[in-house]
């Protein structure tokens, strides 16, 4: 049960009320969340490394995008619930979640032969850098 409360406008000492409120216990009732992505990126000498968090999530609603240098990993979880008793529906949850992450790497990627794998909630992606790709340091005059 939630409780609201007015603040007393007429305390004595409106802090010491407050202070008091975060004192008495509380119960955080959190639905679960949408899927965050966490990453670590690995750069070697002819590719990049991904390694992804996507927790709670199949692999058919994991999305991988490669736009040159911009790589970018999406997922979307759906989930129902439904409780019945004797034919009726007790109680009857839907949740959907959507999460995105974007990055720009320094070189671009070879999309044919980028690969992807996906076990035990952590998405792996080997993006290979494209060939030609040079660079040139300018000198300052």
């Amino acid at each position: 049960m939630n409780e609201l409360r007015v603040p007393d406008l007429f305390a004595l000492d409106p802090m010491e009320e407050a202070f008091r409120n975060l004192l008495r216990p509380w119960r955080a009732d959190l639905a679960e969340r949408s899927p965050q992505i966490k990453i670590e990126l690995t750069e070697h000498d002819a590719d990049y490394t991904v390694k992804a968090e996507v927790p709670g999530v199949r692999k058919e609603d994991i999305d991988v995008r490669i736009e040159g240098n911009q790589v970018t990993i999406s997922a979307e979880t759906k989930k129902d619930k439904e409780e019945k008793k004797n034919g009726r529906v007790l109680r009857s949850e839907r949740q959907y979640g959507y999460a995105s992450r974007s990055f720009t790497l320094a070189c671009a990627v070879d999309e044919a032969k980028a690969d992807a794998k996906y076990q035990n909630g952590v998405l792996e992606l080997t993006l290979p850098k494209k060939a030609g790709g040079s660079s040139r340091r300018l000198t300052i005059g």
